[in-house]
Parts: C-alpha cells; sequence; structure tokens
C-alpha cells in the first residue's frame, strides 16, 4: 500500500493516448497466443501505471504481460 500525491477520492493522474483504446495482449513473449482488451488506465505523470482490462474480465499490468493497443484512424 502506498500513498501517491496525486491520487485520490478527487484526484486522479493525467491519462495518456492509450486510455480507452483496444489492445491486443499476450503472456510471456508468446505472441501466438494473445487476447484482446481495452486500456482502462495509461497513466502520464506519477505512478506511471497501465492498466488492461482482458475480454474476459481479467485485469492484468503492463509490467505483467505485452501488449500492443490497435492503430486508430491512420
Amino acid at each position: 500500500m502506498g500513498v501517491v500525491e496525486n491520487v485520490d477520492y478527487d484526484k486522479f493522474p493525467r491519462q495518456g493516448v492509450f486510455a480507452g483504446r483496444r489492445a491486443r495482449v499476450c503472456f510471456r513473449y508468446d505472441t501466438s497466443r494473445a487476447i484482446m482488451g481495452t486500456i482502462v488506465r495509461d497513466d502520464n505523470e506519477e505512478p506511471f501505471r497501465t492498466i488492461i482490462r482482458l475480454d474476459d474480465g481479467r485485469f492484468v499490468l503492463a509490467t505483467e504481460c505485452m501488449y500492443s493497443p490497435e492503430r486508430t484512424g491512420e
């Protein structure tokens, strides 16, 4: 447990461009087995967390997997 200055009941870190974007997620470098998910948090400031909600309902940290955000209208 910890305390981060910009996380409170009325404050949250600024979010990056990947927040809300779909992503392809794999584990242990096995790109042949991937699952889709949605990036629900992409901090642009402390504590710099990226959290992905997988389509099967699990939540993973970006540090626990490999992920690739889907491209948007480029």
